[in-house]
């Protein structure tokens, strides 16, 4: 029987590793991998569920501060609806609108090309988004 951090630290340096073939990343220090692709930031935790069932949760900042308006809410429920890799989530804030791509997924024993492949699905997916929603907003308070 493995301890919940030797699991979780294990599966982060399968992801870093597989991630490390497309990107650079960083390690945080409390071991969360970070990481920029096309301007979208991205991190990647790992939490042991059960024994056994290790998962990677990927969270995507599609945009923040952007204008609530509807045709920009529209526009986001249309590609929510969309998507096969992610979860769209919009957050109204006092400054406008935050968007994440979030992704999880039991990733334990999974070989590194499929991983990376994976991952990087749902990264382009956040990235293609991003450029997507933010050629409709205008240039100020587009990031």
């Amino acid at each position: 029987m493995t301890t919940e951090a030797a699991d979780t630290a294990a599966l982060l340096t399968r992801a870093r590793e597989s991630l490390e073939r497309y990107l650079e990343v960083h390690v945080d220090d409390d071991g969360v991998l970070t990481f920029k692709h096309a301007g979208v930031p991205c991190f990647v935790q790992a939490t042991r569920l059960a024994e056994g069932l290790t998962v990677l949760s990927l969270t995507c900042v599609v945009g923040w501060d952007l204008p609530d308006d509807d045709k920009l809410a529209i526009a986001a429920a249309e590609r929510a609806g969309q998507g096969l890799f992610g979860t769209l989530g919009v957050v109204h804030t006092d400054r406008g609108l935050d968007m994440t791509l979030r992704y999880a997924f039991p990733a334990e024993g999974m070989d590194l090309a499929p991983l990376g492949t994976l991952l990087m699905l749902v990264v382009s997916t956040a990235s293609q988004l991003r450029a997507d929603l933010l050629g409709l907003v205008p240039d100020e308070g587009a990031d």
